[in-house]
């Protein structure tokens, strides 16, 4: 059975692996692009996808502390 560190680690590399994936479709996408082109890509990607404003949270997002 998997331990919470091995869980953690599994779930980085899933993250970096899809990070790889899209700098490689970016760069199929715009043959031209210098790196500094695929790198800005990639950061607004990043902030942009879904999910990303929230922190990739499940759930509707709440003001914090949430007092009464």
């Amino acid at each position: 059975m998997l331990d919470a560190t091995e869980l953690l680690e599994d779930a980085l590399e899933l993250a970096d692996l899809a990070e790889e994936m899209m700098e490689q479709r970016l760069r199929r996408e715009r043959p031209d692009a210098s790196d500094a082109e695929i790198d800005r890509a990639l950061c607004a990607w990043l902030a942009e996808r879904p999910g990303a404003p929230h922190g990739d949270a499940w759930g509707t997002v709440v003001t914090l502390p949430r007092r009464k």
